[in-house]
């Protein structure tokens, strides 16, 4: 399972925010810092977000997500970026920048189609995000214009609409836990193992080694989850990356 250090940038910072709200913005300092520390420690990826632009849909940030790119290119370490990609176009553009995957959110959820035409155009190197909120009827639906908004769709029928694409993955993210270091929740990660056989990445909560560690041995019918995106508790040092990625070598 991959570690994916997480950079959310806003105003040329880079910040976290708690349960998607951005009146709960913690600012962390120069983006390309918190990158040099991730790449000297290890990691194969850096998961980074415009968070303006996933609400806006007008990109922000490219001089720092640029900056970005260009350090982990001299250490083969790739960047998977998302936020604001709106269509084709922009996942064009951000691909031949040197981004190595795009991340597709509200967009995918607007036109789905769009999500399986950009993933059979470049293989592997599109993804699609789906953050979500579990309603009253216990139903996740996924979440649009950086959670501001529910979509009408369910993961469940996303996950099934989209089985046969080539994506490079499915990021997984519970709003209600994002930023808040209180641990994934495995129960429905494990359920929607069962549910697909695309590559999941989870994304949320994670605040110790030990969730890192749970979520590495997960395996159902045979499958594991191919990443996890950590952010909140590596800027605020509740563990390296070096004992993260320890964490997500575990195996069953």
């Amino acid at each position: 399972m991959d570690l994916l250090p997480a950079i959310d940038l806003r105003g040329g910072t880079a910040v976290r925010l708690t349960q998607g709200d951005f009146a709960r913005e913690q600012r962390y300092g120069d983006p390309t810092e918190l990158a040099v520390r991730y790449i000297e420690g290890g990691a194969r990826w850096i998961h980074v977000v415009d968070l303006e632009a996933a609400r806006t849909g007008v990109s922000h940030e490219r001089v720092a997500l640029g900056e970005i790119v260009a350090l982990a290119a001299r250490s083969a370490v790739q960047v998977q970026a998302g936020g604001g990609i709106r269509s084709d176009e922009a996942a064009e553009e951000l691909l031949e920048s040197g981004v190595a995957r795009v991340v597709l959110g509200t967009a995918a959820l607007e036109d789905p189609g769009l999500a399986g035409r950009c993933a059979r155009r470049w293989h592997g190197r599109v993804a699609v995000g789906l953050d979500y909120r579990i309603g009253e009827d216990g139903v996740a639906e996924a979440q649009a214009q950086g959670w501001l908004a529910g979509s009408g769709w369910s993961v469940v029928d996303l996950l099934a609409l989209w089985s046969d694409e080539p994506l490079g993955a499915v990021v997984i993210t519970e709003v209600e836990r994002d930023g808040t270091l209180e641990g994934p929740n495995v129960d429905a990660l494990a359920a929607l193992l069962h549910q697909t056989a695309l590559p999941l990445v989870a994304s949320g909560g994670v605040g110790t080694t030990q969730d890192l560690s749970r979520l590495a041995h997960l395996q159902v019918d045979g499958r594991s989850l191919a990443g996890a995106i950590v952010g909140k508790a590596l800027v605020e040092g509740r563990f390296s990356v070096e004992e993260g990625i320890a964490a997500c070598a575990a195996s069953v």
